[in-house]
């Protein structure tokens, strides 16, 4: 006799056998006792939990000869006919490869027609998600008002695909993972009835490694069982299943955890000699960081254990890693596992993952912190710019009690925004004297005043050590802001950082729509939080244009090849002002009085 897979040879045929689903199985069973079945029902949960077998068996409970029971005896003609698939009135179908319409439109037809073998035809519909648009729709009515003899089940991974007209029409039962220990139960039970010899650690094993489908673990058992002759071991569970050795685990961790990274590329190397594969491998090595948080955070938990058999080996490694830490490394391990699939040559990608998490302490722990770090640096960047603004109106208040009252409001209007608002424009002509000796007027009309910022000290400190460690920090910036908010990251890659001074960098914007909404002070604050945490201290950001920046440098080079004057300052100018410089009188009213158009009339 041909060998039958373990798997099958083991499914359940009475609602006994099922394993882990005894909320679904007692309220069948109910169900069937008191003459309550449903005409529809659907059946939903991940996969190998007993989704299909649960249908067959409620199949051959309710058409079985000493029935309705609520066990199907599998003894009578009806019973032994459904398990083979042998009754034409229960249809298993497969919605995978009969999705069309025409299947269901064919299913509509036959269910008016009696059943002519047993008491009650039963339509299966596994992987019933896959069904087109049309065939649901087709399937609707019959669903809703099926004949008497007709009972539904439909079964699927993927509930959250199916119209809610459909499942509005079913009761619906979720069927859940397996738990662990009775995952072992079973698997202790299917290794006595056959002959296998196993180890309890690598019974264990398997079933962590099924992730609760009892089919995915009897399958594994079936095919280390082949590969080790019968004697299933820990060893050798994890050679057939192509996982990594505990210690290498521990191993890998030791090196991460002392920046060692000759040692992890040695281990790295070692797993690639042994035929893993990359991804494989970084899926596995951050379900044993998570091991190990969940063995620092909750160590009397069931899942604590994870997929490493020794909780006190688990334990020990656990204390070599701060909870920051660990929280860091898995999500730069999860980072990286999400762009090796896209990725040309994974295994360079994996030992550079290993390799930033090797040096510096980790890059990678720096970035993963730096979302709990935000609020408190964005807070503390909060602090310094009213600090900054404070001063700055006490400066002005001391200006006017020199100048008179008479400087009073323009002397403050002027000024308004301080040194980091706004952009950068060149004092010009824009500003116009008025006639009438007494008055001062720049014209009808005049575009706004807005703040700018002196160039004066970015381009003193532009290729200082400060500066060029703010600029390499920008790619980490981008990526950051990114995971924070990606509308921001969208404005805000149209800017280059261009220097760094007194806790501020400088970005020229090539286009003045993106630098204007990178302005605005929810952006602001999202920017300026990230920059905070990166650096390790309070910054600000400042903006201009790019040509700006480029017409400020060429100003200083000009003047500081002569040598006979200062950089030319920026001042506040109309939007709209020319580039000729502008007149010092002029300049004066416009610090005294303000842009708006002054007349004073002698009656």
């Amino acid at each position: 006799m041909a060998h039958m897979a373990l798997y099958r040879a083991w499914r359940p045929q009475t609602f006994q056998d099922m394993v882990g689903q005894q909320h679904i199985v007692q309220t069948l069973q109910n169900a069937i006792r008191e003459d309550r079945l449903s005409h529809a029902y659907l059946f939903s949960g991940p996969r190998g939990t007993g989704k299909t077998t649960a249908a067959k068996v409620l199949a051959k409970a309710v058409n079985c000869e000493r029935g309705p029971s609520p066990e199907p005896c599998n003894e009578c003609d009806a019973c032994r006919r459904i398990t083979s698939g042998a009754v034409m009135d229960v249809v298993e179908i497969d919605a995978a490869s009969n999705r069309g319409v025409e299947e269901i439109r064919d299913i509509r037809d036959k269910v008016k027609y009696a059943p002519t073998e047993v008491r009650r035809k039963v339509y299966i519909i596994d992987e019933v998600h896959m069904l087109t648009t049309e065939a649901f729709n087709a399937l609707l009515k019959t669903l809703e008002e099926p004949p008497a003899h007709v009972m539904f089940i439909l079964a699927t991974t993927e509930s959250h695909r199916l119209p809610a007209t459909i499942i509005s029409r079913c009761q619906r039962f979720e069927f859940r993972r397996v738990p662990l220990s009775e995952q072992i139960e079973r698997l202790r039970e299917i290794c006595g009835e056959e002959g296998i010899a196993a180890e309890p650690d690598a019974l264990g094993y398997i079933a962590r490694l099924s992730d609760g489908g009892m089919r995915d673990a009897v399958s594994l058992l079936d095919q280390i069982a082949s590969f080790t002759g019968g004697q299933v071991t820990l060893q050798g569970a994890v050679d057939a299943t192509g996982g990594l050795p505990a210690d290498q685990f521990v191993r890998m961790a030791a090196a991460i955890r002392d920046q060692d990274a000759a040692a992890a590329l040695r281990e790295i190397d070692e797993m690639m000699q042994a035929g893993k594969s990359a991804d494989k491998c970084l899926e596995q090595l951050m379900h044993y960081f998570r091991d190990l948080l969940l063995a620092q955070l909750a160590p009397d938990t069931e899942s604590a254990a994870g997929r490493v058999s020794d909780p006190e080996a688990l334990s020990r490694a656990a204390g070599g890693f701060s909870r920051e830490r660990l929280f860091a490394v898995i999500d730069h391990l999860n980072r990286y596992q999400t762009e090796m699939k896209y990725a040309a040559h994974p295994q360079t990608m994996f030992e550079i993952a290993l390799l930033k998490l090797c040096s510096d302490g980790g890059a990678a722990a720096a970035v993963g912190q730096a979302g709990a770090a935000a609020p408190a640096a964005a807070a503390g960047a909060d602090l310094q710019r009213l600090q900054q603004q404070v001063a700055g109106l006490e400066r002005k208040l001391a200006e006017l009690a020199r100048a008179g009252p008479a400087a009073g409001a323009g002397g403050v209007a002027a000024d308004a925004g301080g040194p980091t608002g706004g952009g950068f424009a060149r004092s010009g002509a824009g500003a116009a004297r008025g006639g009438g000796g007494s008055a001062v007027a720049g014209g009808a009309a005049k575009a706004p005043l807005r703040a700018r910022v002196k160039v004066e000290p970015f381009l003193a400190a532009k290729g200082s050590p400060d500066a060029l460690q703010a600029l390499a920090k920008w790619p980490q910036t981008l990526q950051r802001v990114k995971e924070e908010r990606v509308t921001v990251h969208a404005w805000l890659v149209d800017g280059e950082p261009v220097s760094y001074a007194d806790g501020t960098i400088l970005v020229a914007f090539r286009n003045s729509i993106h630098r204007e909404t990178t302005e605005k002070p929810a952006n602001r604050q999202v920017i300026e939080g990230v920059l905070s945490a990166l650096l390790g201290r309070p910054t600000q950001l400042a903006t201009l244009l790019q040509k700006e920046w480029q017409e400020a440098l060429a100003a200083s080079d000009a003047s500081g090849g002569a040598g006979a004057e200062a950089p030319e300052e920026l001042k506040l100018v109309p939007e709209d002002g020319g580039d000729s410089p502008g007149e010092p009188l002029i300049d004066e009213a416009l610090r005294l009085f303000g842009e708006e158009l002054v007349v004073i009339r002698e009656d």
